[in-house]
């Protein structure tokens, strides 16, 4: 690229007339150049062929992510194109660019240029719902819809006795076998009362309900069923999301973090490598030394990230503000009692906003609805509520972001209790702002019509009664963890809370999408509610929503 081109303002000539348009809109409309040409060289030429967009646009494919990031970052300080600038990249000059402006002038923002994919295999679904929670992610996990779990296995805390272990695995053992047990009930029940269609094959018959039968099942499956996903993520955000899980209070979710930062820092899996080998030895058949060449270059080793997330760390503004806002929550509700709730939808009215911020910070670290919480912080009065904010702050760093409590003012809040099996669906809507709660039985369970119409209600009844028995005797142990470690054993059917903040253009869709006939029952019932709070608060808005009546009947068949 010439001098003249990259560094120097080129001064325009005034156009002979004023009036007319400064390019001809045939021969160079949408044409970017350079520089203007002389007024002679605006003369129109008879006949001219429209000239090509000088626009150059084009798919990248090969970098690797710290690679490609660096490229992209180079735009704001260079004048080299893409193309040249990957010419000139080596692993070397890409890890000292970003030490230098990724890590000591702060400039993050690079960090969202590197895209990385991974996959995890064999967590827990309470894992998995942790792993999920960051809010920039992107991925897709095990369906419990489409997939039989019976054979996934699940997750063994370290309780630390053999006694604690024994009732653990007991109890996880029997919900699976009940689970393998209904499902085979259920699948030959809705065959009995849903007549094939002439039309459809009887593999996607038999399919469909089968599906339709894992939808109501799923329900038993309990916290440690093991899950898989996939994640896509840049690496600010997953530098982020693996801080937060090495702050975590459970060991599994801690040892996860340990296990994403090495696998962004280390070799990644190259699925070529077989092919890739096979060719490097017909290489090297050839010519010896030339298939040394293609060995180092086909055959090196890729880490997708080696620089930009090797200093995540565990966050201590995390770890000490989880510790002083769950002591200010028990403070706080003491004397409280869990009121049952009325509704599974609760659309809040407004309040100052340092009354949502203090209500927000304590509702995470309890199992109380949000009135019940923000009740109890306009009662003790405005020097109380200002140090519960304060505790939201007191330990954050120079570059932490405020917890998620903050972002708050949001125009439309749900407190929303309903199935952790529904809340997986639910917890997808990541454009809102979510709050969860953490597991626990304290809220009950969901129990389908359907079992109770299939003759087995009693029996699904039976396995959530043992179930809490037995997640109760793990948690009241006198050991480090044992709350967390008890919630492995709890089933999906046991309700959770979680606060839902959104604007009404997500109240609209999340209603309209988790409505559609096709969807489970429970996150479908949550839809619906959230739509009718709306409506009775904003009965002109009304009319705006296209939901799906959640009353009307379903056909089984159709998915």
């Amino acid at each position: 690229m010439s001098q003249t081109a990259a560094n120097e303002v080129i001064a325009m000539p005034e156009p002979s007339d004023k009036n007319a348009p400064l390019t001809d809109p045939v021969t160079h409309a949408g044409h970017r150049s350079p520089q203007r040409a002389s007024a002679a060289e605006n003369a129109p030429a008879p006949q001219a062929e429209p000239a090509a967009p000088s626009t150059e646009v084009f798919a990248v494919f090969g970098a690797e992510p710290e690679i490609q990031a660096y490229a992209m970052a180079k735009y704001s300080r260079s004048a080299l194109s893409m193309k040249e600038s990957l010419r000139e990249i080596s692993s070397q000059k890409a890890e000292k660019f970003l030490n230098t402006f990724y890590f000591q002038y702060g400039h993050r923002s690079i960090a969202d240029l590197a895209h990385i994919s991974l996959a995890i295999e064999r967590l827990s679904i309470l894992a998995a719902i942790e792993l999920a929670d960051e809010q920039r992610w992107d991925g897709q996990e095990r369906s419990t819809r489409y997939q039989d779990f019976k054979r996934s296995g699940y997750y063994t805390p370290d309780f630390g006795d053999d006694e604690a272990r024994k009732l653990y695995r007991e109890t996880l053992d029997h919900l699976f076998a009940e689970y393998d047990a209904l499902s085979a009930h259920m699948t030959n029940y809705l065959i009995s009362i849903t007549p094939r269609p002439a039309e459809m094959k009887q593999e996607a018959y038999e399919r469909t309900l089968k599906a339709r039968a894992f939808d109501i099942t799923r329900y038993l499956l309990p916290l440690a069923a093991n899950t898989s996903l996939g994640e896509i993520v840049n690496a600010r955000t997953l530098e982020t999301q693996v801080a937060h899980l090495l702050s975590h209070t459970h060991k599994e979710v801690r040892q996860l973090g340990e296990s994403l930062k090495k696998a962004a820092t280390g070799a990644a899996y190259n699925v070529n490598a077989d092919s890739l080998r096979d060719l490097v030895e017909q290489i090297r058949a050839a010519n010896r030394e030339l298939g040394a060449r293609a060995e180092a270059e086909l055959l090196r080793e890729v880490r997708v990230a080696p620089t930009l997330v090797k200093y995540a760390d565990p966050n201590s503004y995390e770890i000490e503000t989880r510790r002083e806002l769950r002591q200010a929550a028990g403070e706080l509700m003491a004397h409280e009692q869990l009121a049952p709730s009325k509704a599974i939808v609760d659309l809040l009215d407004e309040e100052p906003l340092e009354v949502e911020i203090a209500t927000t910070l304590l509702y995470e670290h309890s199992h109380f609805s949000y009135r019940q919480i923000r009740q109890a912080v306009q009662v003790a009065g405005e020097r109380r509520r200002r140090e519960i904010i304060d505790l939201g702050l007191r330990h954050r760093g120079k570059h932490d972001e405020m917890q998620r409590a903050f972002r708050a003012g949001q125009q439309f809040r749900f407190d929303i209790l309903m199935d952790t099996g529904g809340f997986r669906d639910m917890h997808r809507h990541r454009r809102c702002i979510q709050v969860m709660q953490g597991f626990t039985t304290q809220h009950g369970y969901e129990m389908l019509l359907d079992l109770e119409d299939a003759g087995v209600s009693s029996r699904f009844e039976a396995a959530m009664r043992r179930t809490q028995d037995a997640v109760e005797k793990l948690a009241a142990r006198n050991v480090p963890e044992a709350e967390e470690n008890s919630q492995y054993a709890i089933p999906l059917a046991y309700r959770k809370r979680a606060l839902f903040k959104m604007d009404f253009a997500e109240a609209v869709y999340i209603s309209e999408l988790r409505t559609t006939p096709a969807g489970h029952v429970s996150y479908r019932n949550v839809a619906y509610a959230m739509y009718e709070a709306v409506a009775r608060k904003y009965p002109a808005l009304a009319k705006y929503f296209r939901v799906h009546d959640v009353t009307a009947p379903v056909d089984l068949l159709q998915r």
